[in-house]
């Protein structure tokens, strides 16, 4: 649902599903997915979601006083998480009931614990695990190939979901590269 007046640019790849509810200035990039009960809200500044990039079921996304919400490619943002006006990086997944505040800023390759609070203004740089509230840095490791393969499966499910497909079958997981023969 959204008004004649918002300006709403979704990939004809991207694949939204019917109770998401976006308003304002959104963009969608090729091949991501926005997932039941996710809601978008961009009355100033705007929101870009990247390429390949899901915004899964209750994720709350809006701009911030003077941010708009920028997230990469490649990312995963999880059930109940709310994003407000902060910018991530490419191959970054945001656990479970997150929280990222305005100005926050969130580099590539990345994870947000589940349950964190990143505050206004924080800033993680490149491979950064950041967890608890406040969020803070844990450890640095480059996580750009779990995420990365994160979000290809929801790609998939994206897929099967636009086809009227609620299961993913072994087949398609295999000849997707998630599990190995035999």
């Amino acid at each position: 649902m959204s008004s004649k007046k918002d300006t709403i640019q979704i990939d004809e790849t991207a694949w939204v599903h019917e109770s998401a509810l976006l308003f304002g200035n959104i963009s969608v990039g090729r091949e991501s997915s926005i997932w039941p009960n996710a809601v978008m809200r961009a009355e100033m500044f705007h929101i870009e979601i990247g390429a390949r990039t899901n915004i899964q079921d209750f994720v709350m996304i809006h701009v911030g006083a003077t941010t708009p919400t920028i997230i990469g490619n490649y990312c995963s943002i999880t059930h109940h998480a709310t994003l407000h006006g902060c910018k991530l990086g490419d191959k970054c997944l945001v656990g479970i009931n997150s929280t990222i505040m305005d100005g926050a800023v969130i580099g590539n390759n990345c994870i947000v614990a589940g349950h964190s609070i990143v505050t206004e203004g924080s800033d993680f740089p490149d491979n950064s695990i950041v967890a608890g509230s406040p969020a803070k840095l844990l450890k640095t490791r480059d996580s750009s190939v779990a995420n990365e393969m994160n979000a290809a499966f929801y790609v998939l499910n994206a897929k099967n979901y636009r086809q009227g497909i609620h299961r993913i079958s072994e087949d398609d997981i295999r000849s997707a590269g998630f599990m190995s023969e035999g």
